[in-house]
């Protein structure tokens, strides 16, 4: 089966307008929906960037009220996308505090999953955040580790951050190349390593930034395997809307990149 008879679930994506570096307008979020229904994709958690440059500009109630006026627009366009509210958080030592006092989001607002984004410029060691965020139940997810200039080139620097329950997520369009070859070659090391258990567009807009799920399944299909391939793209992201525990990639047959025999370790 190819990825034109799948429906998909995006836990990653910045479809609301006037918030972040996402759409402009209301109707460039409709249009971006629009390619998202047309990428296969059913159901969307929008995540526009919390705290950052962003400092605390995006609070929960602001991208809730958004997402319910997204909503309303997509029906009365007859637009058959659902979105969930979440959220891209930049690390910080407050998120703790914030998630107690709901100024920021969990993924789909279920209070079980944290999208953390990592500071580009700079390498920090966030375990001591995973296990503090374990310590309310919430379980990190770590978005993008491939473009990370550190971690794409020391992917064990991820084990002790998955040992203590955290997660990755992997952008679709990194698989195809778009962030260049060193994104492209991390995302695909750490998908042959069975450390990733997510995919997720990462879209911001319909020029360089549009959603690529159909196209990251089908090539995960032929590289890993089709039960792999369902597993990031289809089953895990529903787990996260859901609220729901996702399955480790050993769940599954991952069927080895010929120039990748590195054995599976989680």
């Amino acid at each position: 089966m190819n990825s034109s008879q799948k429906h998909f679930v995006d836990i990653h994506c910045h479809c609301l307008h006037d918030i972040d570096d996402g759409p402009v307008s209301l109707s460039d979020s409709m249009n971006l929906c629009k390619a998202m229904i047309d990428d296969g994709i059913t159901n969307v958690i929008a995540t526009p960037h919390q705290l950052g440059r962003y400092g605390e500009f995006n609070d929960a109630d602001k991208i809730r009220n958004i997402v319910t006026e997204l909503n309303e627009e997509l029906e009365n366009n007859n637009i058959d996308l659902n979105v969930l509210p979440g959220a891209d958080v930049r690390v910080d030592e407050r998120i703790h505090r914030f998630i107690e006092e709901d100024k920021i989001l969990t993924l789909a607002d279920s209070g079980k999953y944290i999208l953390l984004e990592l500071p580009h410029e700079i390498f920090i060691n966030i375990e001591p955040l995973i296990v503090d965020l374990s310590s309310l139940g919430v379980q990190a997810i770590i978005s993008h580790p491939e473009r990370h200039f550190v971690i794409s080139r020391k992917p064990e620097i991820l084990f002790g951050w998955l040992e203590k329950s955290a997660h990755l997520q992997i952008t679709a369009a990194s698989l195809l190349g778009d962030f260049g070859s060193t994104a492209q070659k991390a995302a695909w090391n750490f998908m042959s390593m069975g450390m990733v258990c997510l995919v997720a567009t990462d879209s911001h807009d319909l020029d360089g930034r549009r959603p690529r799920m159909k196209d990251a399944f089908d090539s995960i299909n032929a590289k890993l395997g089709e039960e792999f391939a369902r597993l990031v793209c289809i089953e895990n992201p529903l787990r996260i809307m859901e609220g729901k525990d996702v399955l480790p990639a050993r769940s599954v047959g991952i069927r080895r990149l010929i120039s990748e025999r590195v054995p599976s370790r989680f």
